[in-house]
């Protein structure tokens, strides 16, 4: 792998073989990064283009030079899948160390654990629920309504009542989304799991873990191929497109067009951070759910790793707002405005050849490490499928509306 500061060289030097293209690939997130290695492992000449000094994306990792912890440098990242496709793939990379995310959440001065299981229902009501019990018990409490919830409070209120409610998400959700649930969609809740047994572990996936190197190890080992070339700190434009036979864009698809319709809406978040001594928390993430606490979220980053030891520690208390100009992209709002958005530059897209959009920001969805992996091999083995029978390749091969 060589990584540049420079554009990529001219385009006059063609691959002998038809078969053999010359690929571009926006950003070096996950996305880019299997791409590159399927696509250069299979014989084409791939150049990898990312405007940030590093690669990784929203998944770099580095270690602190002050403490030597390891920094989730834009947020945490747990790793957890089902599927074993993916998870056999992405440990030939690296490997990996088991880990539980075992979030905590504190709201009227009490710490719970999160997702709400029984502990944290029998703690917040002083009671000694069965599981039967306690499924028996939300079924009380929740208020009733008529056809499909609208929004994120109805859906709420409905599996959950107004006091578990108020409590954990009304409050949280409105700072981290920064509009009250009642405008959010429904969908938001329907991720977030209540369990009627003591399981605190938040995700259900068999398999979870984080790379005992950092996620950023991962990205190198993907990229290190002798038909991949990475040009850091190196944008590329509509206009490069030219100089390659295909264009993998797993960057904003609005930047694509230059923001002419608009700009999608995202959130974006701010770290601020803290060094201190010892232990300061006690556990890698513990959400803030009181809307008097202006921070989202509190993450103590050696508690990411428990398989190393440090003496001091750093933490990063989280911030949501509004995505503007420079600032990095989280979370794809997708409400009416951004999805009519959304299908003009979808539409626009379908016009283009020799372009596919991938990954969270090429296609506007809000996805997991494990989803964006898988759909990046799918993306390669269509494109050699495509290559095979002499057809174009698609805009998308995942629908982004």
């Amino acid at each position: 792998m060589s990584t540049l500061s420079h554009p990529a060289p001219a385009a006059d030097a063609r691959p002998a073989d038809a078969r053999r293209q010359r690929i571009a690939i926006v950003g070096a997130g996950f996305s880019g990064a299997v791409l590159a290695q399927e696509l250069g492992r299979a014989g084409h000449e791939v150049d990898v283009f990312d405007t940030r000094p590093h690669v990784g994306g929203n998944c770099h990792t580095a270690r602190d030079d002050a403490t030597g912890v390891m920094l989730h440098t834009y947020g945490p990242h747990i790793f957890h899948t089902s599927n074993q496709v993916v998870w056999d793939y992405i440990r030939r990379f690296g490997e990996f160390m088991p880990f539980v995310n075992r979030v905590k959440a504190l709201t009227g001065g009490r710490v719970f654990s999160l997702p709400l299981n029984l502990l944290t229902i029998n703690q917040f009501f002083g009671k000694t629920f069965s599981p039967r019990e306690a499924e028996a018990f939300f079924a009380q409490i929740g208020e009733p309504g008529e056809g499909e919830p609208q929004n994120f409070e109805e859906q709420a209120l409905r599996l959950m009542g107004r006091a578990l409610y108020d409590a954990f998400f009304a409050g949280y959700t409105t700072k981290q989304w920064g509009m009250p649930p009642s405008a959010l969609p429904a969908s938001i809740l329907k991720r977030l799991p209540v369990r009627f047994n003591y399981d605190d572990n938040y995700y259900a996936s068999h398999y979870q873990g984080i790379p005992r190197d950092g996620y950023t190890a991962i990205v190198q080992n993907l990229l290190d191929l002798p038909t991949v070339s990475v040009h850091l700190e190196t944008p590329f434009h509509r206009s490069d497109a030219p100089r390659y036979d295909h264009v993998f864009c797993s960057g904003p698809i609005d930047a694509w067009f230059g923001y002419d319709e608009g700009r999608l809406g995202y959130r974006t978040l701010d770290f601020v951070r803290e060094d201190h001594g010892g232990d300061y928390q006690g556990n890698a993430v513990i959400n803030y759910c009181d809307p008097s606490v202006p921070w989202t979220r509190i993450s103590e980053h050696k508690h990411f790793a428990p398989w190393e030891q440090h003496a001091d520690t750093v933490v990063f208390k989280e911030y949501s707002r509004l995505c503007e100009g420079t600032d990095t992209p989280y979370y794809p709002i997708r409400l009416v405005k951004e999805k009519s958005l959304l299908a003009r530059y979808v539409e626009r897209a379908r016009q283009e050849r020799g372009v596919t959009f991938v990954g969270r920001l090429g296609t506007y969805r809000y996805i997991d490490m494990h989803v964006t992996i898988a759909e990046a091999l799918d993306t390669a083995q269509r494109f050699q499928e495509r290559l095979s029978a002499g057809a174009a390749m698609e805009s998308f091969v995942v629908e982004p509306l």
